[in-house]
């Protein structure tokens, strides 16, 4: 629909439910929140930046829900994507104004219901310590994935040697990192 697909959270809820309840009902002992692209830069393209605690909650709120009806051991994996914006200084977001963005989204997150922040697809250092900075006011463990493409980097250039160090570095500890 070129829609947000976060906005089926609230427009769609038994769509969504439906569709937690598939990777259940397969095995999955881990689900991901329906809240990739949920943060005020992503939702900003289709004008809805005021409805990131509310998407959030929601995607959190009813994959818990099925995690409890179903009865099986569901971590909830608070799904954070990125803000598909360039950091300073190759571009103009500042690490501070990405740590609140992430900030807002995983508190959210938490309050619905989520187990473990689950921030992927990441590609720039400044990102990784934006998200992971905003992440961290909840307490709840770190998961950090980064994109590498076929040529063995992320799109801003990390190598897998580089993710290692990067991560060794933060002052929040990663529960796991992936790429």
């Amino acid at each position: 629909s070129g829609d947000a697909p976060e906005l089926w959270n609230l427009d769609y809820p038994i769509r969504i439910a439906n569709h937690y309840k598939s990777f259940i009902n397969a095995g999955s002992d881990i689900v991901l929140t329906n809240s990739f692209g949920a943060n005020r830069y992503r939702l900003q393209l289709h004008k809805l930046e005021t409805k990131v605690k509310e998407l959030n909650f929601q995607a959190a709120k009813i994959l818990k829900t099925e995690a409890q009806v179903s009865k099986k051991e569901i971590i909830v994996a608070g799904a954070m994507g990125p803000t598909g914006e360039i950091f300073e200084p190759t571009g103009t977001l500042s690490i501070d104004e990405g740590v609140l963005a992430f900030q807002e989204q995983a508190i959210a997150l938490e309050q619905g219901g989520a187990d473990v922040i689950w921030i992927e697809t990441l590609s720039s250092i400044e990102e990784c310590f934006a998200a992971v900075e905003g992440a961290r006011i909840t307490k709840l463990p770190i998961v950090l994935t980064l994109s590498i493409e076929t040529n063995g980097r992320t799109m801003m250039g990390l190598t897998p040697s580089d993710i290692i160090k990067m991560c060794s570095e933060m002052k929040t500890p990663i529960f796991a990192i992936g790429t």
